[in-house]
C-alpha cells in the first residue's frame, strides 16, 4: 500500500468540514484552574499550553483537528480526541463521519502544507483556511478515498506500535531495576556548577549555510528536537571555518564529543539536552560534561530536571553564558559523604524508565 499509487487531486478544505471556526480569546488573567486543555498556537504537545476549568465565554469542541493561525507554529494541525478549550489562535475543523485515522492523515498532510505559507506576519484567517485546498488520494469517483486513508493510518499505526514495543523490551532487559530509598527521604545539597560539570562554549555567532545535509547535528537554543536544528557534515565544518564564520581554532575543536549535557543560554533559555553522539553548536549553547565522575543517558535525564529548575532565573536579558553559570549552583540528593550521589540518581531514571516502558507495553495490548 504505497501513497504513489494513488491518484490525487485537490479539495477545498471547507468542502471536508462543517463551518471551520476559530476559538476564542481568553487571556491568562481570566484563566480558572481545572482540567481542561486549553489549545492555542503551540508547535507540539497537541497545541496544548495550559489546563483551564473556564465554562463561560469560551469554545469548547472535541474528535476534530485544530490549525494554529500564526506564530511560529502557524499552520500546524493536530487531531484533538478530547474535550478541549480553544483559544483565538487556532481554528478547528469538525466533520462528524471522520475516523481517527482519517483526521490524523488529514492532519499530518495539513502540516506539511500550511506552515509554508503562513507565519507570524501573515496569519490563518477563516476567510483564508475557507479557500484553502489540500490534496486527497480520490477512488473511481474521483472523491475523497477516505477508506484508503483509514487502512494506510492503521497499517502505519500497527507498525509503529511493534518497532517501538520490540524497543521497549529491549530496553528493559537493558535496565536493572533496583529497590532504593524514596527521593522525598534523601538529603539534598546545592552544589557549585564547576563541581559537577566541565563548563564549555559553543563556537557559531551565527548558523553558517549548508550546502549538504550531514551526520553531525548542530545544536541551537531551541526548545524541542533534542536541540538538534540542522545536519552538518566535516566539509560543510571545514568550508566555513575557512570563510571566516568560525573562529580560527583547528577543526576538531569545531567538534564536540558526545556523552555530555547542553543547555540553552539564550533566546529559550535552561532548557537541557543529553547529547549521546558528537556534535557542533552556537554559541548560544553551553556543552557541560561529566567533572570526577562517569555520565550516561540514565544519569544525565537527572540531571537535566535539576538543570532546567533554574530557567526562571533567565531569560533573554538575562543569559546564561558559561562566566554567568560558573557561578550558579545546582541541587542535587547527597550520600552519605555529602557529595552528589549520582550512583542513586542514575538508578532513580533507570527505575521510572522500566516503569514507563512497562507502562507502554501493557497499554498497547489493552
Amino acid at each position: 500500500m504505497k501513497l504513489s499509487d494513488k491518484e490525487w487531486k485537490p479539495f477545498f478544505i471547507s468542502s471536508l468540514f462543517q463551518e471551520p471556526k476559530r476559538g476564542k480569546r481568553i487571556v491568562n488573567e481570566n484563566h480558572i484552574k481545572g482540567n481542561t486543555p486549553l489549545v492555542s498556537s503551540a508547535g507540539d504537545n497537541n497545541g496544548v499550553t495550559a489546563f483551564i476549568g473556564n465554562k463561560e465565554k469560551v469554545r469548547i469542541y472535541e474528535k476534530c483537528l485544530s490549525i494554529a493561525n500564526g506564530g511560529a507554529s502557524a499552520g500546524r494541525t493536530f487531531y484533538e480526541p478530547f474535550e478541549f478549550i480553544a483559544s483565538d489562535h487556532i481554528t478547528h475543523c469538525k466533520n462528524e463521519i471522520l475516523t481517527e485515522n482519517q483526521y490524523l492523515a488529514l492532519a499530518s498532510l495539513l502540516s506539511g502544507k500550511l506552515p509554508e505559507k503562513y507565519s507570524f506576519s501573515r496569519e490563518i484567517t477563516d476567510y483564508r483556511i475557507s479557500r484553502e485546498k489540500i490534496m486527497l488520494p480520490v477512488d473511481e469517483d474521483g472523491e475523497p478515498d477516505f477508506e484508503f486513508l483509514e487502512k494506510y493510518v492503521e497499517k502505519k499505526r500497527n507498525y509503529l506500535i511493534n518497532e517501538y514495543t520490540e524497543y521497549a523490551k529491549q530496553k528493559i532487559q537493558s535496565i536493572t531495576y533496583k529497590e532504593i530509598e524514596s527521593i522525598e527521604n534523601k538529603d539534598w545539597e546545592s552544589f557549585p556548577f564547576v563541581k559537577v560539570f566541565k563548563i564549555k562554549g559553543g563556537f557559531y555567532n551565527k548558523k553558517p549555510p549548508i550546502e549538504s545535509n550531514g551526520n553531525i547535528p548542530f545544536i541551537g537554543a531551541t526548545e524541542n528536537n533534542n536541540g538538534i536544528t540542522e545536519f552538518y557534515t566535516m566539509e560543510n565544518i571545514e568550508e566555513n571555518s575557512k570563510t571566516g564564520a568560525l573562529p580560527n581554532e583547528a577543526i576538531e575543536k569545531k567538534i564536540f564529543e558526545g556523552n555530555c549535557i547542553c543547555v540553552t543560554n539564550n533566546g529559550s533559555v535552561g532548557f537541557a539536552y543529553y547529547q549521546p553522539y558528537r556534535f557542533t553548536c552556537s554559541h548560544d549553547v553551553n556543552p557541560l560534561y561529566a567533572n570526577g565522575y562517569s555520565m550516561n543517558e540514565y544519569l544525565a535525564q537527572f540531571l537535566i530536571g535539576a538543570i532546567e529548575k533554574q530557567k526562571v532565573c533567565f531569560a533573554y536579558v538575562r543569559k546564561w553564558r558559561p562566566k554567568r553559570m560558573v557561578k550558579s549552583k545546582i541541587l542535587l540528593p547527597v550520600n552519605k559523604q555529602g557529595d552528589p550521589d549520582y550512583e542513586y540518581m542514575e538508578q532513580y531514571i533507570k527505575n521510572i524508565m522500566v516503569k514507563k516502558y512497562t507502562d507502554y507495553i501493557g497499554y498497547v495490548k489493552k
